[in-house]
């Protein structure tokens, strides 16, 4: 066996014949049904000011024909080519054409539905645009996963897309929509959240990962002591994230009054802290059991002819176990990074800082998209990390060597 990475740019993944000769996808049928019945209910909302509801305004009362018909068109042809179950390329070209449709419509709206509506009116996307989007997304990943594309394929792919991203937001194109706008009187607390939150996912991220790995190793060589220590850690992680953040709060608070220093470095009852050190014992069991799991996966051959070929324990553990055990390692650092990412929105509520801090500000103030402000972020941040870490554990995982 070679442990080689996977470096394959793209693969089709062959069509069975009955799939071929049906010609209609099955998925695609649900996300036609799904993404016209969208069209048909408010796509986005105006409203007077940032907290009234606002009135919902579907698609045909956006604009002139000149600008609602192109981007309906677009959609409509989308939806329609996602049906096509033998030609996955032309699915995924159709779900481009639809999102491209579903932009065009939403950067003209506000600017249209805007003028002459009051100084202080607010255009938010409503249901139907956020339903539509969620169809379109998960017909490109269904269309992607019928064209298995390799990891080289799926980075390039995603660099696309956030430079696309990137692009439109650079541009103004959407600054008049409502979160924009939230945005726009919050940059400078945006990026201190940013930041913030990043520190807290990814921080303690790499404060489990020194604990956890050796912990781990240790674990899978003493059976005794992982018999005491993954019980102890799996309790940990059914206590409810409200509960564990409150946990460390009187905990936390004891030790910055008694303990010198504490609260010089930070150490309170409220805060960076508490939030920091209860994402630290959510990441010990994925990272503690995925080690052990990944060491415990190396074939008992490979560990007998490396014996037989006289390494030391530590040269096994280097050489053999943890080169065969690494994309199972790679897989508990992703289901860690991806929960820090969603907990960490609740350190808002501790005064931990992070995007929770837009979402507790929204529901108090009832400001949808200020909420939104803090959600978006983070559901965007935790998608990406987790394609990220997807594509490192396909790299990570051996392949078969191939025999001429």
């Amino acid at each position: 066996m070679s442990t080689l990475p996977r470096l394959e740019f793209w693969t089709d993944r062959a069509v069975p014949a009955k799939e071929s000769a049906r010609a209609l996808s099955a998925p695609g049928i649900l996300f036609a049904v799904l993404g016209f019945a969208a069209i048909l209910v408010p796509f986005v909302t105006l409203s007077a000011n940032r907290i009234v509801a606002g009135e919902g305004i579907t698609v045909w009362r956006l604009a002139g024909p000149g600008i609602t018909l192109p981007g309906l068109v677009s959609i409509a042809a989308g939806l329609i080519l996602g049906l096509l179950a033998a030609w996955p390329r032309i699915r995924l070209a159709g779900a481009v054409l639809g999102l491209a449709g579903l932009l065009w419509l939403v950067m003209n709206a506000a600017p249209s539905l805007l003028a002459g509506a009051g100084e202080f009116a607010r255009v938010s996307p409503a249901v139907g645009f956020w339903c539509l989007l969620v169809v379109l997304v998960l017909l490109m990943s269904d269309a992607l996963g019928n064209l298995a594309p390799g990891p080289l394929a799926r980075a390039s792919l995603l660099i696309a897309v956030l430079a696309t991203l990137a692009l439109i937001l650079w541009s103004g194109a959407l600054s008049d929509l409502s979160i924009l706008r939230e945005y726009a009187g919050r940059k400078s607390a945006f990026v201190d959240a940013t930041l913030r939150h990043l520190g807290l996912a990814f921080g303690s991220l790499l404060i489990a990962g020194i604990i956890g790995f050796p912990l781990g190793i240790l674990c899978h060589r003493r059976a005794r002591l992982r018999g005491l220590i993954l019980p102890v850690l799996s309790f940990l992680q059914t206590i409810p994230s409200l509960a564990m953040f409150g946990l460390m709060i009187p905990i936390l608070s004891w030790v910055g009054d008694t303990v010198p220093g504490a609260q010089a470095i930070g150490i309170a009852g409220i805060g960076f802290a508490p939030a920091f050190l209860a994402l630290v014992f959510y990441s010990l069991l994925p990272v503690v059991g995925n080690t052990v799991a990944g060491l415990a996966s190396a074939p008992p051959a490979a560990i007998e002819a490396a014996r037989g070929m006289g390494m030391t324990q530590r040269q096994r553990l280097m050489r053999v176990e943890l080169p065969l055990g690494l994309p199972v390692i790679l897989s508990g650092v992703r289901i860690v990074l991806v929960q820090n990412i969603g907990l960490a929105v609740i350190a808002g509520l501790i005064g931990g800082g992070g995007f929770g801090t837009f979402v507790f500000q929204g529901l108090n103030q009832t400001a949808t998209d200020l909420i939104l402000l803090g959600a978006l972020p983070t559901v965007v941040l935790a998608l990406v990390a987790a394609m990220v870490m997807d594509i490192l554990v396909d790299l990570a995982r051996p392949i078969p060597e191939t025999t001429a």
